[in-house]
Parts: C-alpha cells; sequence; structure tokens
C-alpha cells in the first residue's frame, strides 16, 4: 500500500512512519508543512529510505494538495496533521482553525476529487482515516464513565472545537459523497521525539535542570496516558482492518493525575541522576488555573481492542521510564530544539 500521511513529522505521525517502516511493507509520502514543532531527525531511519518521501507542504494549500494525489497515487490517506496545543489555542486560536478546519477541508476535497477518478477496484479500496482526539467530548467528572465511541461532543477550547469541527466535516463528506472514511479519537500520548512544550518532557527537562515544575491549579486533572508506539500500531490497524464509515476511541486504561504524573517524573529522575540539592519534587509549583481546564479524559477502548486485535502493550510506569530515559539520552536534539524554536519565547505551559 502507499500511504498519504500527513503530518508525518510531528510527534505521533513519526511514531506511525517508524512503526510502518519496521513493521510493514508499505509505502509512505509524508506530507508535512514543517511547523515549529515538526522534526525529520525523529523519523530515524525511516527519513532517508526509498520508500519515505517528505513533501513540504500546507494541507490547507489546495493546489498542492491536488498535486500530491496527481504525482503519488496514494492508496489511503492517514490525516494526522494538526496544531495541538491547547495552551496555544488560547492565545492564537487562528491558527487552529486554518490547519485543523480548513485543512481538513482542503484535504478532503483533494481526496474526493482523487478517489472519485479511480478505477473501480482501488476506489472500493481507498481509504481515508482520520486521527482525532478524545478532547472533542469535553470534560469528564469524576464519577463519569470513560469516553466510547458513542460520546456526545461537547468541545471546550479552541483546540477541541477545531478537532470537533473537522470530525464533523470528515463524517459530512463520507455521509454525502461516499468517500470511504474512517475516524479514531485518542487520549494523550507520550514518548521520545515529544516536542519540549508538552507535559511530560517539559517537566522532565525543567525538573533535570533545576527549574520550577508548573503545576496548573491543585494537580488534581486527571488524563488518560497512551505511549505513543502503543498508538501507532493501533493506527495502523485501524487504516488496515478498521469498517469505513466507523469510529474507533484508542485508550490504554491509564489514568493518572497531573500531580501524580509530576511526581513519577521527579522519582524516576531522582533514580537516574540524583540531584546533590535534593529530591526534586520541591520543585513544584501550583499555579492559576489555565481559562476552560477540562477537569478528566479517559477512554474505553473496548470498541478498537475487540475488533482489531490491538491493546496497549506499556503501562505508564514502563512507558514513562522509557520516555524519561531517552530524553536523558538525547539531550543534544532537545536543547538544540529549545534553542532554535524557543528564542526568546516562553516554554511550554503547566500540566
Amino acid at each position: 500500500m502507499k500511504l498519504l500521511l500527513t503530518g508525518g513529522c510531528g510527534f505521533i505521525g513519526s511514531a506511525v512512519i517508524r512503526h510502518i517502516f519496521r513493521q510493514t511493507g508499505h509505502q509512505i509520502v509524508n506530507v508535512d508543512k514543517m511547523t515549529y514543532a515538526a522534526s525529520e531527525e525523529a523519523l530515524e531511519e525511516a527519513g532517508p529510505h526509498g520508500r519515505h518521501i517528505l513533501v513540504r507542504a500546507d494541507v490547507a494549500d489546495a493546489e498542492a494538495m491536488l498535486q500530491v494525489f496527481a504525482t503519488y497515487q496514494p492508496d489511503a490517506v492517514m490525516h494526522l496533521a494538526a496544531e495541538s496545543h491547547v495552551d496555544r489555542s488560547i492565545d492564537g486560536p487562528a491558527a487552529f482553525i486554518t490547519t485543523n478546519v480548513v485543512g481538513t477541508f482542503t484535504l478532503l476535497e483533494a481526496a474526493r476529487a482523487y478517489w472519485s477518478a479511480l478505477p473501480s477496484e482501488r476506489r472500493s479500496a481507498f481509504r481515508f482515516h482520520h486521527v482525532s482526539t478524545d478532547e472533542v467530548f469535553g470534560a469528564l467528572g469524576a464519577d463519569d464513565q470513560p469516553f466510547t465511541e458513542n460520546t456526545a461532543y461537547d468541545p471546550r477550547s479552541p483546540y477541541s472545537a477545531s478537532k470537533a469541527a473537522s470530525d464533523h466535516l470528515v463524517r459530512a463528506w463520507g455521509h454525502t459523497y461516499g468517500l470511504p472514511v474512517i475516524v479514531s479519537n485518542t487520549t494523550n500520548n507520550y514518548g521520545p521525539w515529544q516536542f519540549p512544550e508538552k507535559l511530560i518532557p517539559l517537566v522532565t527537562l525543567n525538573a533535570l535542570e533545576g527549574k520550577p515544575l508548573p503545576v496548573y491549579g491543585d494537580g488534581g486533572h486527571l488524563r488518560d496516558w497512551l505511549f505513543v508506539d502503543d498508538h501507532a500500531e493501533a493506527l495502523v490497524r485501524v487504516l488496515e482492518r478498521g469498517e469505513v464509515g466507523a469510529t474507533y476511541a484508542i485508550g490504554a486504561r491509564q489514568p493518572r493525575s497531573n500531580l501524580d504524573v509530576v511526581r513519577a517524573i521527579c522519582a524516576h529522575l531522582d533514580r537516574r541522576v540524583p540531584d546533590p540539592a535534593g529530591p526534586r519534587s520541591r520543585l513544584i509549583r501550583f499555579v492559576a488555573d489555565r481559562p476552560g481546564h477540562d477537569f478528566r479524559y479517559e477512554i474505553d477502548p473496548s470498541r478498537a481492542v475487540a475488533a482489531l486485535g490491538w491493546q496497549a502493550a506499556h503501562d505508564f510506569e514502563a512507558g514513562l521510564a522509557r520516555t524519561i530515559d531517552w530524553y536523558l539520552d538525547n539531550r543534544a536534539w532537545w536543547e538544540s530544539v529549545r534553542a532554535a524554536r524557543y528564542a526568546g519565547q516562553r516554554l511550554g505551559s503547566a500540566a
């Protein structure tokens, strides 16, 4: 299969490419705008290989998307390209509407034009897999059941609203035009190569350097944590085995409060590289909560597990240790990223 994958130099996209390269024979056409969070280095050995082609283009550029389909003639699309950081969406929502909403619309229209002209056999085999987030479902209370594929939408931030809009567009193109679409929604991902503004790498690097560890509110906000390699495997299975028109909720059943995550990072670093000044938990600082901060996200992945024969292989403790060790072993990468892309800017956000 020749797969057109958008956002392949991002955190999740690069994990998907590494998985495809190592576990399948598929070819990859990687369309990436190469924004601040993109990294060719994250492709690892897949980067320079003949089965991978990097096309630097914006999914919101209609002419460029039509050209990509015409030139590379893909068998399927996996759409990952998105602006994804909630705090950035609060500070500047316009980029999220452009990429997540207009970009998805533009890609859908290019895919529809291409798919409509395919020979019948290739047309019936074509798939458009849209990758989304559990944040479109809003927030759970402490005693609520986890999100499922049937949970009503209730987005609370500019980011989640833009992703909800893109989900609706994808399903509408499936219903109205017959485009063979599949949607998957996932929870918080973590692992190697994640950009340092996200919670786990931000806290890891700040703790390593003896800097304050800001935690929103009382740190009680709950998230379900999924190791990125497990998500990559699930996404490929959705593309290969998923039912047209279906939705798959992908999670790890590993909920942790933000404060528990921060403390776990501190404890692991204390074991690996003790700080003469004392336990790193001393660096935790509680700060004012951000606007509209959702209390809890958690997914019930039962349908995905049953339909795809998949389940998360990493528990949170093992995945976190592997992640922190990767950052310890790859200091040159994250130091260069921070120096090049955060010059004169604030770094990241609180948990």
